[in-house]
C-alpha cells in the first residue's frame, strides 16, 4: 500500500500488525497472540481518526489522487449487475478515458457512465489517465440520448483532473463536445445522479455532472481547477498549491456548505483505498435511495428540478461572503477596482453562456 506523507506512523503501525498476524516464523509455526493485535489494531483505527479527522484541502487532495483508491471500474463491477458496454461515437472512434453502458442497480435499468484514471501504468496510458476526448463526451451524448428514449435514468461516475488538452482533441472540438454534453444533461428528461469518487477537475467533470444529484466521496474534491494550476495562475508559484487547496474550498464538506453538491457520501476509516468493497456498498446506498426519489415525478418537473438546482447556485452566499477573498487573489482595494473593468464583463459574459444553455 502506498501511505502519504500524513500517513508515516501508520506505515509502522500496519507492518506491525502484519507481523503479528504472520503464522510463521524463521523457526516455523507460531502461535497468533490475539491480545497484542487487537491492541495494535486499536491504535492503528485511533490513529487513522486522529489523522482523517483533521483533513486539510491539500491532504484531502492527495486523498482523492491515492494509487489506490478505487476507480470507476472497480465501482461498476461491485455495484452494479449485467453491464453490457457500448463502444464508439459513431463519429470519429472510443475513448477509454470513459466506461460506458447500461447495467442493472438492483432491478432498476441504468445508463451508467464512468470516467476511468486507470489502476497500473498500463491501464493509466490506455485510459488518458481519465482525461477524454470528444469522441469520449459524443459518446455520452449518444447514450444519454438513447437513454432517455427508453426512459433509463443515468448514473455518472467523476474522477478526472480535466479534459484532455491536446492538439488533436482541440482540432476535433473538444470545448464544443464539452459544451453539448452539459446541454444534453440539462435538457433530458431522465434523472442524473451524478458521484464525484475522486478527483473532480475543471469542464472535463461539469460535462458529465450537470445533475439532479450531484454526491461525493467523503475525501473527494471537485474543483473548476486544480490547486497546482491555481497556485501557478494567482502566485506564479505551483509550490503554492497547499494554500490554493485550502482557499478553493474544493473539499465534499465545504462544498456541501456552500450548496454545490447535495450529499457526502461517508468513506470507510482511513479512506475508500483501505476498504473499496465498504466504499462501494456505502456508494449503492445513496445511488438507490436518489433514485427512489424520481420514481413519481414527471420528466417536466425532473429537467425544471435541474435546472433550477444550477441557476441556484451562489444566489445564497452570506452577504459578509468577500469575492475577492484575499485568501486567494491577494489583491489590494486599488487592484480590484483597476480590474473591475474586466471582471464585470466577464462575469456577464458566463452569466450568458449559462443562460443561454439553459433555455
Amino acid at each position: 500500500m502506498q501511505y502519504l506523507d500524513f500517513e508515516k506512523e501508520l506505515e509502522g503501525l500496519d507492518a506491525q500488525i502484519e507481523s503479528l498476524k504472520n503464522p510463521f516464523e524463521n523457526s516455523g509455526l507460531s502461535s497468533l497472540n490475539s491480545n497484542e493485535i487487537q491492541k495494535v489494531q486499536f491504535a492503528i483505527d485511533k490513529k487513522i481518526n486522529e489523522i482523517y479527522f483533521n483533513l486539510d484541502g491539500w491532504q484531502k487532495t492527495k486523498v482523492a489522487r491515492h494509487n489506490d483508491r478505487p476507480r470507476s471500474e472497480y465501482y461498476i463491477k461491485n455495484i452494479f449487475s449485467n453491464f453490457q458496454p457500448i463502444s464508439g461515437d459513431r463519429l470519429f472512434g472510443e475513448d477509454e478515458a470513459i466506461i460506458a453502458g447500461f447495467a442493472k442497480l438492483n432491478d432498476q435499468s441504468v445508463l451508467v457512465l464512468g470516467q476511468e484514471k486507470g489502476s497500473d501504468t498500463e491501464s493509466r496510458l490506455k485510459r488518458n489517465f481519465g482525461m477524454m476526448r470528444p469522441e469520449g463526451y459524443r459518446k455520452c451524448i449518444r447514450l444519454m440520448k438513447l437513454a432517455e428514449k427508453f426512459k433509463i435514468p443515468v448514473i455518472t461516475f467523476i474522477d478526472t483532473p480535466g479534459a484532455y488538452p491536446g492538439k488533436g482533441a482541440e482540432e476535433r472540438g473538444q470545448a464544443e463536445a464539452i459544451a453539448k454534453s452539459i446541454e444534453c444533461c440539462l435538457s433530458i428528461s431522465q434523472p442524473i445522479i451524478s458521484v464525484v469518487i475522486g478527483e473532480g477537475g475543471s469542464g472535463g467533470a461539469i460535462a458529465l455532472a450537470t445533475s439532479n444529484k450531484v454526491l461525493m466521496l467523503e475525501h473527494a474534491i471537485y474543483s473548476v481547477i486544480s490547486p497546482e494550476g491555481c497556485a501557478s495562475i494567482l502566485w506564479k508559484d505551483a509550490s503554492k498549491s497547499k494554500e490554493a487547496a485550502e482557499s478553493m474550498q474544493i473539499t465534499a464538506q465545504s462544498l456541501l456548505k456552500n450548496e454545490i453538491i447535495d450529499e457526502v457520501i461517508k468513506e470507510p476509516l482511513g479512506g475508500a483505498h483501505r476498504n473499496p468493497e465498504q466504499a462501494a456498498s456505502f456508494i449503492k446506498q445513496a445511488l438507490v435511495r436518489n433514485l427512489e426519489a424520481f420514481f413519481n415525478k414527471d420528466s417536466k418537473n425532473i429537467i425544471e428540478e435541474r435546472k433550477n438546482k444550477f441557476l441556484s447556485i451562489g444566489s445564497k452566499l452570506p452577504e459578509e461572503t468577500d469575492i475577492f477573498n484575499e485568501n486567494i487573489f491577494k489583491f489590494s482595494k486599488q487592484n480590484v477596482l483597476n480590474n473591475k473593468k474586466i471582471i464585470i464583463p466577464l462575469v456577464l459574459f458566463v452569466l450568458g453562456i449559462v443562460i443561454w444553455l439553459l433555455y
